[in-house]
């Protein structure tokens, strides 16, 4: 039954092996391409396991067919040596004891191949099953391979999803630390006090122009009043 747990035993070596990836993983296209591989080289020893196993039960089977052959071979000689004892037993008696001997070993050499073939069939019954289960296996292994590389190409489409998503989100954080529009307010801010300058400058320009008019009203006030007094005083 040894035969049997020899794709059990690669299972557990690709789980062991599959494990340790996972746990190391840094780059998972790297680490589920190496799974694969590593998943490869499994089926590969599972496959020459198998074949190691499907050729002993060929030879077997060989051995079985052969016997059956010579056993067959051995009877048919037994059949005629004993029908030529019979022939000769009246007329030549010593002659007729030879053959019937003959006719004994060629019927042991038939019993014994018969017992063979008996004896090989339990085993080549066994090895058919064993390599009917160790064929389903490798079937099952090889689907498994495809499972896992289709599982591979997804896995690396949703890491890559995930890293350039993360960028994203570096991104929008880091303006959200280093806001650029608080850049903006500043010159904002700088732009209301010229503004802010500009108009009390005017305000003051105003208030300025304001005051000339106010002193050349007071200049034409003072005119008049001299001219006034100027009729006032004038001789007669």
């Amino acid at each position: 039954m040894a035969q049997q747990s020899i794709l059990g035993r690669i299972g557990q070596l690709a789980r062991a092996n599959i494990n340790a990836l996972i746990d190391a993983a840094e780059d998972p296209k790297k680490m589920l391409d190496q799974m694969v591989r590593d998943y490869s080289r499994n089926i590969s020893e599972a496959e020459e396991a198998v074949a190691h196993t499907i050729g002993n039960l060929r030879m077997m089977e060989e051995d079985s067919r052969e016997a059956q052959e010579a056993a067959a071979e051995w009877g048919a000689k037994a059949h005629a040596a004993a029908a030529k004892s019979k022939e000769l037993l009246a007329a030549n008696p010593t002659e007729a004891g030879r053959f019937e001997n003959l006719a004994r070993v060629a019927l042991k050499r038939q019993i014994g191949l018969e017992e063979l073939v008996k004896d090989l069939a339990p085993s080549i019954a066994q090895q058919t099953e064993v390599v009917a289960k160790l064929k389903s296996g490798l079937t099952s292994m090889y689907e498994k391979l495809e499972q896992l590389k289709r599982k591979r190409d997804e896995i690396v489409a949703r890491a890559k999803m995930v890293k350039a998503q993360s960028k994203v989100y570096d991104a929008i954080k880091s303006v959200n630390i280093t806001d650029p529009t608080s850049e903006l307010s500043r010159f904002e801010d700088k732009i209301r006090r010229e503004e802010a300058k500009v108009v009390g400058q005017a305000e003051l320009a105003a208030s300025s122009l304001d005051a000339q008019f106010e002193s050349l009203d007071d200049v034409s006030e003072d005119f008049e009043v001299e001219r006034r007094l100027a009729e006032l005083t004038k001789d007669g």
